[in-house]
């Protein structure tokens, strides 16, 4: 327990109303040395919104004056809703009329009082102070008025105010161009919140320009620091001997990957063979990302940042510098790769038989797609069936395995759902030409089910020995849509 946490939990016990700063010393005994000290604490809890200062210089708790912390959403019609950081006090949000926002924008930190609240009906609130502001830049169209005043209109539709932009801030912005601006004042109850130009990323229309968009909306890193680049060059562009050592040996397997036609790193690769028993061994290899990106590293610390690759229709936004997400980090063809081997024993009737979990080693035989590994089963294609020829046994006895497991599956009482996926069709120029369905392939139901058996498989292991772990997990479904399904 820190000392806020532990000032914090005597004022809850001792003090019952709004009390001023020598009320509290005294009702918490304090000695007189430590009294400074006292006033320092009691301003960060009010800053972190734990307390809350009002009128006449008292300090109170915020739940024994009616009043919550949370984070507020801003609907584009005008109003909001706040969703308190404390679940014990409430189990729903709290509708915040437009009126009553006090100036604040979506995302920030406030205190809001509780207005009105109606038996079994939505609790209405108003904001009374706003604690930590969430937004600092946006991405927005530049404009101007007859007058030349000169603003921008969000992208966000959250943020329900235009911001007004001083001639000396706008950065060589023409009208209809998109900009970054950068909030330099918060609005107040009869203006605008202002801000100044920081980036022009050009015409909507442009190509390319919608990407830059959303990597600015989001937040999202596009440039690796230089320190995480020297980081990964240093590793290699190859494995080496050294990193090998205690490894299990996958090479002289058939190894394959199957991924979309467009991808751009494949991080998962599929070795099968039919054992003297009958059984199935079935290798699903997973890059060894570990290996490389050691925790604190520099590395480590821009993936943080980033949280996951974006992919785009013409390019990716990838955690790591791209000698590491497209290079060693990438389960590329006729390449050594270190890798997390699942192996999984499988009878003829698709039980489980045994597992085996390794640092592995792999030699990727072939980068398969989707669409040609279809090709030779679904559809018999010749000329596809004869390029792969030393290979069409393996992707066989994977449709094989794949067919035992699904009718295991839905004998559990799994269900499928066969959703299409849009595919983006880009011009010569970059821009998107047509938009169509993508339709899932036998391909795609084969590595779909591999990876669910190994998900299965590693979650066992992980439960059986008492491993601590994340697990995905999905709310039960509602009564009513199941019946109707």
């Amino acid at each position: 327990m820190t000392d806020s946490d532990d000032l914090l939990a005597r004022i809850r016990r001792r003090v019952v109303r709004p009390a001023t700063v020598r009320e509290l010393e005294q009702a918490l005994r304090l000695p007189r040395d430590q009294r400074r000290s006292f006033e320092r604490r009691l301003k960060k809890l009010v800053a972190s919104g734990t307390l809350v200062r009002i009128r006449g210089k008292r300090y109170g708790l915020p739940e024994k004056m009616n009043l919550i912390v949370g984070r507020v959403h801003i609907n584009p019609r005008g109003f909001g809703f706040l969703t308190p950081e404390s679940k014990s006090d409430f189990d729903q949000d709290i509708y915040i009329a437009g009126t009553n926002l006090h100036q604040a924008m979506h995302g920030d930190r406030v205190v809001a009082r509780i207005e009105r609240r109606v038996q079994h009906e939505r609790i209405e609130g108003r904001i009374v102070r706003i604690l930590e502001r969430r937004t600092s830049t946006l991405v927005a169209r530049y404009d101007a008025d007859e007058s030349g005043l000169s603003f921008v209109v969000p992208f966000d539709r959250r943020i329900i105010m235009d911001v007004h932009i001083p001639s000396t801030d706008r950065g060589g912005a023409k009208p209809g161009e998109i900009v970054v601006v950068e909030l330099t004042r918060w609005p107040t109850a009869t203006r605008n919140p202002v801000g100044r130009v920081i980036e022009v990323l050009g015409d909507l229309d442009t190509p390319g320009v919608d990407v830059e968009i959303m990597l600015r909306k989001h937040g999202i890193p596009d440039v690796h620091g230089p320190s995480a680049i020297r980081e990964a060059e240093r590793l290699g562009a190859k494995v080496r001997d050294r990193d090998c050592r205690g490894r299990t040996d996958f090479r002289s397997m058939t190894t394959v990957t199957i991924d979309g036609e467009h991808a751009r790193d494949f991080d998962d690769a599929i070795t099968l063979e039919r054992l003297p028993s009958g059984n199935f061994l079935l290798g699903v290899h997973i890059a060894d990302v570990s290996h490389y990106v050691r925790p604190g590293s520099e590395l480590d610390r821009e993936a943080r940042e980033r949280g996951t690759s974006v992919y785009f229709p013409e390019r990716a936004v990838h955690m790591f510098p791209a000698v590491l997400s497209t290079g060693l980090c990438s389960l590329n063809p006729n390449v050594d790769r270190l890798v997390q081997s699942c192996l999984i024993e499988i009878s003829e009737r698709g039980k489980v038989v045994r597992h085996e979990l390794h640092d592995g080693m792999i030699h990727s035989d072939a980068r398969m797609t989707y669409e040609d590994v279809s090709a030779i089963l679904a559809e018999g294609d010749a000329a596809v069936r004869a390029r792969y020829a030393e290979l069409v046994p393996v992707f066989e006895l994977m449709h094989k395995l794949f067919e035992i497991l699904s009718r295991r599956r839905r004998r559990r009482g799994s269900i499928d759902f066969d959703l299409q996926e849009p595919e983006f069709v880009l011009s010569e120029t970059g821009s998107v030409a047509d938009i169509i369905a993508t339709n899932r392939n036998v391909a795609h139901c084969i590595i779909e089910e591999f990876m669910l058996i190994a998900n299965e498989v590693v979650a066992t292991h992980l439960r059986d020995h008492d491993i601590p772990t994340l697990y995905r997990v999905h709310d039960s479904p509602d009564v009513k849509k199941v019946a109707e399904f």
